[in-house]
This record gives structure tokens, C-alpha cells and sequence, in this order.
């Protein structure tokens, strides 16, 4: 360290100049610059306490988004919801002879979403009989189960 206090340490840190920004306060007298309206002009619907005006609102003019073609084709509020899950998945987190629906999925944290369907799919290795209640299932999955014993029950 040197002879001259020029040594800035944390206990002597200071804000540069202008680092701190009054907030303006308006509506407090002709003399601060925004008194009277307060910086919203005069009437209108912007100078109202509830003059809120919506994103995208053009005025009444026919706004941008609609304004724009439109194309293609969405299904995306009437499409099925399915939660895919695989039998070597169902080998290790049940045991031989279990009753598999969507209460037992649900309770062995596979199936998290309220809504959906089930559909087995036939990634992995099963060697124990499962009984299966399921919305859908693969063929290579059906096979796997019922080569190990076990039994699927399509529901509706």
C-alpha cells in the first residue's frame, strides 16, 4: 500500500457521481416541472386515473395481429393427451402381480399430469406378470408383458 489514502477498501466504497437517480414526484406543485397534470396532458383517456389502453389496442383501427393472414392449422386444444411410458419403467418400480392403473401410476410418481392418457411403449426388459389397466399400448410392449405372464386390459 502506498502513503496516500488513495487505498479504497469495502469500508469506504462510494457511489459515483450521478449512480443515484432521484425518482420523480409528480403532482407536487408547479415549481417541480410535473405539477397540474402531472405530465398526462389535458382529458383524454390517457389523463384518467383508470385510462388504462390494452397492448395491441390500435385506437380502434383493426390492430396488427389481426390484421396479419393467418395459415395453417392447430388442434391444439382438442388433441389427446397421452404420457408414454415404458415397460423395463414399470419392471423396476412394481412387483410381480401388481394391478396397474392410473391410481397406481400416479401413486408411484409415473404419472404426474391429471387428464391424461397412458400409453405403454416397449423400451426395456420385463420379466415379472403385471396386470395392466391402459389407455393404449404398443404391440412390442403387449408382447413383452403377456411373454412375462402378465395381463392388458384396454379402458376407455
Amino acid at each position: 500500500m502506498s502513503e496516500n489514502n488513495e487505498y479504497q477498501g469495502l469500508h469506504n466504497l462510494e457511489a459515483p457521481r450521478k449512480a443515484r437517480k432521484r425518482i420523480k414526484r409528480v403532482g407536487r406543485g408547479e415549481a417541480s416541472g410535473t405539477g397540474k397534470t402531472s405530465g398526462r396532458g389535458h382529458k383524454g383517456q390517457k389523463a384518467r386515473k383508470s385510462g388504462h389502453i390494452r397492448p395491441g389496442f390500435e385506437g380502434g383501427q383493426m390492430p396488427l395481429a389481426k390484421r396479419q393472414p393467418k395459415r395453417g392449422f392447430s388442434n391444439h386444444l382438442f388433441r389427446k393427451k397421452v404420457t408414454a411410458i415404458n415397460v423395463g419403467t414399470l419392471a423396476t418400480r412394481f412387483e410381480a402381480g401388481a394391478e396397474i392403473d392410473v391410481a397406481a401410476l400416479t401413486a408411484a410418481g409415473l404419472l404426474n399430469r391429471t387428464g391424461h392418457q397412458i400409453k405403454i411403449l416397449g423400451q426395456g426388459d420385463i420379466e415379472i406378470a403385471l396386470n395392466l389397466k391402459v389407455h393404449a399400448i404398443s404391440a412390442s410392449a403387449k408382447d413383452k408383458v403377456e411373454k412375462a405372464g402378465g395381463t392388458v386390459e384396454i379402458i376407455k
